[in-house]
């Protein structure tokens, strides 16, 4: 959460207890949790206004399609690597695969099979 990690919100938490003092630390707490329920119902509200003016169009929408989090360059890099050895792999395994006994090779100069009938 916000790039801070276990230890640093410990510390931080420490500091606020003691800028803030803990005769008033419960007023803080309960407005704390007051501006969160507040920040929470107007999101719901804003959600419900965009269902209730896109209508049934809004059913369907892709929103994983517009996650910004989806478009994490390492990410990027990493699917681009995986795909080019997947590419890779499926050449090696073509390259190797066992001759087939059906074959029936042209000698040099040789046409190959048409037919006339096909379109």
């Amino acid at each position: 959460m916000f790039g801070i990690n276990g230890g640093e919100f410990l510390v931080l938490a420490v500091i606020v207890f003691f800028v803030i003092g803990p005769e008033r630390m419960p007023e803080y707490a309960a407005q704390l949790r007051d501006l969160v329920k507040s920040l929470r119902r107007t999101a719901m509200e804003a959600k419900d206004g965009v269902k209730e003016t896109l209508g049934p169009d809004l059913e369907g929408f892709n929103w994983r399609a517009y996650d910004p989090r989806q478009y994490d360059p390492r990410r990027i890099v990493r699917d681009a690597l995986r795909e080019d050895e997947e590419e890779q792999r499926r050449e090696r395994a073509w390259a190797n695969r066992p001759p087939q006994e059906n074959l029936v090779r042209l000698a040099p100069g040789e046409l190959a099979p048409f037919d006339t009938e096909a379109t």
